[in-house]
C-alpha cells in the first residue's frame, strides 16, 4: 500500500490549508488573535465553567506560543517547496507526495494539542458532555444544510460553487472550460456526504464516550493523552474498515482531480498561484519575525 493511500485524508487537509490561508492580512490578523479565536470556538462547544476557564485558556496560549516558534518555520519551507514546482504540469505522484508531507508536518500540532488538552479534558463533567452533545447536533444540522440539499441539482450547484471559490482563491478567475472540468469532476467524484455525516456522528459518539470514560475511570494524564491521540488518529484515518476503504478511494480521486485542474491552468493562472503562495509564505515569515522580536526585547529587559 502506498504512503499516500495509507494516510488518505491528507489531500483534504491540503485543500483546507489552502482555503485557510486566504490572504496576507487575514493570515496575520487571524493568527495574532488565534488564542482568542480558539478559546471562543472551544468554549462554544464545551461551555467551560469558572474553575476550568483559566487552565483552558493557558493551554491554548501555550499551544500558540509553541506553534509559532516551532511549526511556522516548517510550514514556510513546505510552501516554498510547493511554490517552486507549480510553474509547469503536475503529476499525481507530486500532489500525493505534497499531501503526505503536509500530513506529516501538521501531525505535531495535533499531538501537542492532545498533550496540552489532556488535563483540561480530565476536568470536564456531565454538564460539559451534554453541552458538547447538543453542539454536535447543531453542527450536524449545519452540515446537512450545506452538503445534503434534498434536490440533486441544488446539491451539485452548491458543490460547484464551493469548489470554484477555492480554485479561484489560488489560481484567480477560471474560464468556461475549467468550470466544466469542475462540474464533471464533481459529478464523477465518489464523495458521499451522507456517508461522511454517518461517520461523523459515529466519531462524535466515540469522542463523547472516551471523554466520559477517562474522567469516570480517573485515568492518568498520560493515559488521557493516549486516548486523545487515538481520537485524533481515527478522525484522520477511520478505524471503520469500510469507511477507510471509502476514504482511500476518495483520496485517489481527489488527488487526480487536483492534477487535472492544475494542468488546465494558463501561465497567468499559475503565476497567480505562485504569487499567492509566496504571499502566504511571506506572511508566515512576518509572524515568525514578530515572535523573535518579542523574545529579543524580553531578553534585553531581563538583562
Amino acid at each position: 500500500m502506498s504512503r499516500h493511500i495509507k494516510r488518505v485524508p491528507a489531500i483534504l487537509t491540503l485543500a483546507g490549508l489552502l482555503l485557510l490561508l486566504n490572504g496576507c492580512s487575514i493570515v496575520r490578523l487571524g493568527y495574532d488573535n488565534g488564542s482568542h479565536l480558539a478559546w471562543w470556538w472551544l468554549d462554544g462547544y464545551v461551555d467551560f465553567d469558572r474553575e476550568q476557564t483559566p487552565s483552558a485558556k493557558q493551554a491554548i496560549r501555550d499551544w500558540f506560543d509553541w506553534h509559532r516558534s516551532t511549526q511556522l518555520p516548517v510550514y514556510v519551507t513546505w510552501l516554498s517547496d510547493v511554490r517552486n514546482q507549480i510553474d509547469g504540469p503536475l503529476t499525481e505522484a507530486q500532489v500525493c507526495r505534497w499531501s503526505e508531507e503536509l500530513q506529516d508536518i501538521l501531525m505535531p500540532a495535533f499531538d501537542r494539542a492532545a498533550h496540552l488538552g489532556a488535563p483540561v479534558a480530565l476536568s470536564l463533567g456531565e454538564a460539559q458532555w451534554k453541552y458538547l452533545e447538543k453542539r454536535y447536533v447543531k453542527s450536524n444540522d449545519k452540515l446537512r444544510r450545506k452538503y445534503l440539499q434534498p434536490d440533486p441539482d441544488d446539491r451539485l450547484a452548491a458543490a460547484v460553487k464551493r469548489t470554484i471559490r477555492r480554485i479561484e482563491n489560488l489560481y484567480g478567475s477560471i474560464d468556461g472550460e475549467q468550470r466544466m472540468l469542475i462540474v464533471s469532476g464533481i459529478e464523477a467524484s465518489p464523495f458521499d456526504p451522507q456517508a461522511w455525516l454517518v461517520e461523523r456522528q459515529r466519531r462524535q459518539h466515540v469522542t463523547l464516550s472516551a471523554l466520559r470514560r477517562i474522567v469516570i475511570e480517573s485515568v492518568s494524564v498520560e493515559n488521557a493523552v493516549a486516548e486523545l491521540r487515538q481520537l485524533i488518529e481515527h478522525t484522520h484515518r477511520s478505524d471503520d474498515t469500510s469507511y477507510r476503504a471509502y476514504q482511500q478511494k476518495l483520496s485517489e480521486y481527489t488527488c487526480g482531480f487536483m492534477v487535472r485542474m492544475h494542468n488546465s491552468t494558463t501561465p497567468m493562472q499559475r503565476q497567480h498561484a505562485y504569487d499567492k503562495l509566496k504571499k502566504w509564505e511571506q506572511d508566515l515569515r512576518v509572524l515568525i519575525d514578530d515572535r523573535q522580536n518579542i523574545e529579543n526585547r524580553l531578553q534585553i529587559v531581563a538583562e
